[in-house]
């Protein structure tokens, strides 16, 4: 039988492990994947969150190892979506006398259209309910980032579970931060806010000032719904959030984004990634031919320089480009600031570059060069005049 965490007393970690995971939503977890839910043992028995249905014998495993599940007695469901509550109607049919919360009214409404009426009782800010020794309030925070999401803290043991507020995939045996390398646990911790929370940025703004308003000793743990929970590093990890994530801030800094047929569009790839190095700009050369769009975009987060580049093919833009910029529309990147390069080559008609510059322009980023497009091959003067026009515009 597989067994339960303890991380507090009487407080369990009873999630699953998605070992073989490479993909969420088009995002690539390289790592893999948590899906954690938490127990806690009280007069009344609480389960927080269940976990992907796949997973049903493993989540049910982990909470036998600690008590029959047929005595849950509360089950809180901080988010609808089906990693998350999957076992939902599992969890009911073992203790049909087990009372679900969820978010008001959207958790409700999700839950219901899911799994039918199992019997939901709805809750809003500010909403407790104890449980015992234990009092567990309520946060709802919404688009952070599904309209249902809420967050509950349990100020008896100091641990805020946060739903997908800091949250990685990240699939490892350490439980804890302390556990894990702490600067491979940050970067899937930006990786996932910047292909999940990015589009929520303010929301996610107001859950971080949500747990700054709880006050500095009322935090132990942070206890996510994915990846590993905060307990060493609480501190970095909201500074991470304050600093690099939610505050919206761009740094002097660059992504070069492009694919290429026949070599004309990586070549100018090259010199104006060689641009920003002779200005002493931190810049990432992207090849999509061979890195995901997820990753680019972890990347791009803070970036203030954005440049894109395609050649021309059938009057467009090649699709692996395409497909990034489409990715990062969705994402919602309307920071101010933003400086686009769109470039690239052509056969017949500039129709790639030109099309790539009106994606960019489209979410709002200005385009000081215009298009940078090339007719057929690029020689080293051409290249040298791209490189000398991004040196131009950094100044």
């Amino acid at each position: 039988m597989l067994s339960a965490v303890q991380i507090k007393p009487d407080v369990y970690w009873v999630g699953a492990i998605d070992w073989n995971a490479r993909s969420f939503h088009g995002y690539t977890t390289e790592q893999g994947i948590t899906y954690n839910a938490y127990l806690i043992l009280d007069e009344k028995v609480t389960l927080i969150d269940t976990a992907k249905i796949t997973f049903k014998d493993e989540l049910l495993q982990r909470i036998s190892s600690v008590i029959d599940p047929s005595k849950i007695d509360v089950l809180i469901a901080n988010h609808v979506e089906m990693d998350h509550s999957g076992n939902t109607p599992t969890i009911k049919a073992l203790a049909p006398n087990c009372q679900i919360y969820a978010s008001a009214p959207q958790g409700v409404r999700g839950l219901t259209a899911h799994y039918g009426d199992l019997g939901y009782t709805g809750v809003k800010t500010g909403d407790t309910l104890c449980i015992g020794k234990r009092t567990l309030a309520f946060v709802q925070t919404p688009m952070v980032h599904w309209p249902d999401n809420m967050v509950t803290y349990d100020a008896y043991d100091k641990i805020l579970f946060s739903n997908d507020a800091f949250g990685q995939h990240y699939a490892t045996t350490g439980r804890f931060d302390d556990e894990v390398d702490i600067n491979e646990a940050l970067r899937q911790a930006r990786k996932y806010y910047a292909n999940i929370v990015q589009p929520y940025r303010v929301q996610a703004a107001g859950a971080v000032k949500a747990v700054r308003s709880l006050g500095p000793d009322a935090l132990d743990m942070i206890a996510p719904a994915h990846g590993i929970i905060w307990r060493s590093h609480v501190e970095d990890i909201l500074k991470k959030y304050e600093d690099e994530f939610v505050s919206g801030a761009l740094a002097e800094k660059a992504v070069v984004v492009y694919d290429s047929m026949w070599g004309t569009t990586d070549k100018m790839a090259h010199a104006i990634t060689d641009a920003f190095q002779a200005k002493g700009i931190p810049a990432q050369l992207v090849d999509l031919k061979v890195t995901d769009v997820s990753d680019a975009m972890d990347y791009f987060l803070d970036c203030k320089y954005v440049a894109v580049g395609s050649p021309t093919l059938n009057s467009q833009m090649l699709p692996t480009v395409a497909k990034f910029l489409t990715y990062m529309k969705g994402l919602s990147p309307k920071n101010e600031g933003r400086v686009g390069i769109a470039f690239g080559s052509y056969g017949w008609a500039p129709l790639g570059p030109k099309n790539v510059g009106a994606e960019l322009q489209s979410v709002g980023f200005e385009l000081p060069l215009g298009v940078l497009a090339r007719n057929w091959t690029a020689d080293q003067a051409y290249l040298d005049e791209v490189r000398d026009k991004v040196l131009g515009l950094l100044g």
